[in-house]
């Protein structure tokens, strides 16, 4: 209830379903540039926005939208990351294994974590977690802070995610021997 509340107070927890078009997805903005093309009449400024959609039930998307308006950047972005949402395997709330990736500069490392540790991850990576809807999860970005390099490294982590049935049906094993060898 307190935790509500404070959200509120900050501007946080806004209803953003509006924005995607669809009831069950939500968006999360990752961040906004400001570009500038210098020509002989002046400056003309244009908006780059990196947006990460979920459904917070183990499906997610990231997408880049430019625009000389921030809301029309935003608008395509959400566009873009419904274009390539993925299914994420999730496991009691959290992630069935550990994964670490690297994309360009940007090296992430995501580990399952145990109920009620919640999602310990920074900026980028958080939104998209969160937005996956993983509950637990412990992670680390190691490298660049870029966050176009760093939500594409952390989605690249979540594509290689595999459940323990996936591993079983490709070895042709029962799950049980998965764990047990």
């Amino acid at each position: 209830m307190a935790q509500n509340q404070r959200q509120q107070k900050r501007g946080g927890n806004r209803d953003q379903q509006s924005r995607t078009g669809d009831p069950d997805l939500k968006d999360r903005l990752v961040g906004i540039n400001r570009v500038a093309k210098t020509t002989k009449g002046g400056r003309t400024f244009s908006f780059s926005a990196i947006v990460v959609v979920g459904d917070e039930k183990g499906k997610v998307g990231h997408g880049l939208g430019k625009s000389r308006e921030v809301a029309t950047a935003i608008q395509k972005g959400i566009e873009d990351g419904k274009k390539e949402m993925v299914n994420v395997p999730l496991v009691n709330g959290t992630i069935p294994h550990s994964q670490e990736m690297k994309y360009a500069g940007a090296h992430v490392l995501i580990r399952p974590a145990s109920p009620g540790t919640g999602v310990i991850a920074g900026g980028a990576m958080r939104a998209v977690l969160e937005s996956a809807g993983i509950k637990d999860v412990l992670a680390k970005s190691l490298g660049s802070s870029n966050p176009h390099n760093v939500v594409k490294a952390t989605f690249n982590a979540l594509k290689e995610l595999r459940s323990a049935s996936d591993i079983a049906q490709l070895r042709g094993i029962p799950v049980t021997k998965v764990f047990n060898g």
